[in-house]
C-alpha cells in the first residue's frame, strides 16, 4: 500500500478475480467496494480515499496481509449468502474464539450503528463474508465457521482482538426507513407495521 497524505493506493496480488477484469471493474476488498485503476499479470490496484481510511480496516493492512476478494454480482447468478453491497457500516473487533467440534465460534464486538440491524438467524457480512448470526448481546454477537469458511477467508486466520469491517443486511435498512415513513407528508398512514411484517413472514 502506497499512501499519500489523507488517501492510499493498494497493490493486490490475485488471480481468479483478474481472470476477466476491465478497468473500472468493482472488487470488494475486506467488504470494502473499490474500483480497479489498473491491472497486469497477477497484480491489481484501487485508490482508497480518506473516508475509505477512515471508517474502515483497510488502513491497518501492510505489505503482505491478507485480504478477502470478491467480483462483482453479475444479474442472474445465483446468490448463495445475502445480498451485500460493499459499503461497510462499522468497524468491529473479534472478542471471542471457540471451537465447537468442527466449528469455529467468533465472538464479536460491534458498534451500535451495526447491532441495531443484528438479528438471531440474520445475515452480516464480516470482511465481505456473508454469515449467519448465532446469538447477540447488547453489544456483540456470535457467528459460526465451518471448516471451508475458516480456511477460505482470512476471519479464519484472525486472532482476538483483530478489526473487522462489517456490512448489516441491506433489507433490514429498508425496513427501519419504511417504518420511520409510515406517515406520507402527514396525511396518510401507512399499512407497513411490525405487526404486519411479522404477520407476512418478513419477521
Amino acid at each position: 500500500m502506497s499512501k499519500g497524505p489523507d488517501s492510499a493506493k493498494l497493490h493486490i496480488l490475485a488471480s481468479t478475480v483478474l481472470s476477466d477484469v476491465r478497468i473500472g471493474d468493482s472488487i470488494a476488498v475486506n467488504g470494502v467496494c473499490l474500483t480497479v485503476t489498473t491491472f497486469g499479470e497477477g497484480v491489481f490496484t484501487a485508490d482508497v480515499m480518506a473516508e475509505t481510511l477512515a471508517k474502515t480496516n483497510l488502513r491497518e493492512l501492510r505489505p503482505g496481509s491478507k485480504v478477502n476478494l470478491e467480483r462483482a454480482l453479475r444479474m442472474g447468478d445465483r446468490l448463495g449468502g445475502h445480498m451485500v453491497s460493499g459499503h461497510v457500516d462499522g468497524v468491529g473487533s473479534i472478542v471471542g474464539l471457540e471451537r465447537h467440534d468442527i466449528a469455529t465460534i467468533v465472538t464479536l464486538q460491534a458498534p451500535e450503528q451495526v447491532m441495531r440491524y443484528i438479528i438471531k438467524k440474520g445475515s452480516v457480512a464480516i470482511d465481505g463474508t456473508s454469515l449467519t448470526v448465532v446469538d447477540f448481546e447488547q453489544d456483540k454477537f456470535q457467528v459460526s465457521l465451518i471448516p471451508h469458511t475458516a480456511q477460505a477467508t482470512v476471519l479464519g486466520s484472525k486472532k482476538i482482538g483483530e478489526s473487522v469491517n462489517l456490512e448489516s443486511d441491506v433489507l433490514g435498512k429498508y425496513i427501519e426507513r419504511l417504518l420511520q415513513s409510515r406517515e406520507d407528508k402527514g396525511t396518510r398512514q401507512s399499512k407497513l407495521s411490525m405487526e404486519f411484517l411479522s404477520a407476512n413472514g418478513f419477521l
